[in-house]
């Protein structure tokens, strides 16, 4: 049942490693090279993925879910798509790196469109590669490559605001198998017992750590939101 369960969950983890296993029995040659590949990528999300996990938990932690609604959600309009231009423009790293900086973002409250800019400026308009574009290119065609690229990618997240809703997006699930709304991050928690006195039929401390009891409505805790801005730790978040 285990072997199962891990085989559903990591899908494309065990599709690779067939097509490795088949790889080195019909074509050693290819199997070897694509290791070393592999190998190279492995070694270069070591050093990058550390930093991005810092920069992921800071978020989490630090930045209230007001300010990325503010400024990265539904309702920021313009703005919110302007911003969400600048910061993937301006960031560093491969595109694999975005992936859970964005997924925080949508956590924290960012809109699927946003986030979709973010993740194409991030991967095709980065001002370094620009530079290195017009370099060897030329600046007329990295200029129109750019304005065109903009454009698709404004009118992609037009329609993805659209056609993919929060919903959709992957929940974690509780033993129950009910889509989590809240979380109680125990990295962060600090047992100071806040939570419990602002909503105690939802809250309890166990091993010094703040927990949700099992009978909370995992759906619906009343002012959750204050609850949350009042946490000194920040450590609790809803999806």
């Amino acid at each position: 049942m285990k072997i199962k369960e891990f085989i559903h969950k990591n899908k494309l983890l065990v599709f690779v490693a067939v097509v490795y296993i088949l790889l080195l029995i019909f074509s050693p040659t290819k199997a070897l090279g694509g290791f070393k590949s592999s190998l190279y990528y492995f070694k270069e999300m070591l050093t990058i993925m550390p930093v991005i996990f810092i920069l992921t938990a800071l978020i989490e932690a630090w930045v209230p879910r007001q300010v990325i609604i503010n400024s990265f959600g539904k309702d920021s309009g313009i703005k919110g798509a302007v911003l969400s231009f600048i910061f993937g423009s301006f960031s560093a790293g491969p595109i694999y790196a975005a992936f859970p900086v964005c997924k925080t973002l949508i956590n924290k409250g960012a809109s699927i469109g946003n986030v979709v800019i973010i993740l194409s400026s991030w991967a095709v308009v980065k001002i370094p590669m620009l530079a290195n574009e017009a370099k060897f290119l030329g600046p007329k065609f990295m200029m129109i490559r750019w304005i065109l690229t903009t454009m698709s990618i404004f009118i992609m997240a037009y329609f993805m605001n659209f056609i993919i809703r929060e919903e959709d997006m992957p929940q974690e699930e509780n033993s129950l198998g009910e889509k989590q709304i809240v979380r109680i991050k125990e990295e962060y928690c600090m047992g100071c017992g806040i939570c419990i006195r602002l909503s105690p039929n939802n809250f309890e401390i166990i091993q010094k750590k703040a927990k949700l009891k099992e009978e909370a409505s995992l759906k619906k805790i009343e002012n959750i939101e204050g609850i949350m801005e009042k946490c000194p730790a920040k450590a609790i978040s809803f999806h």
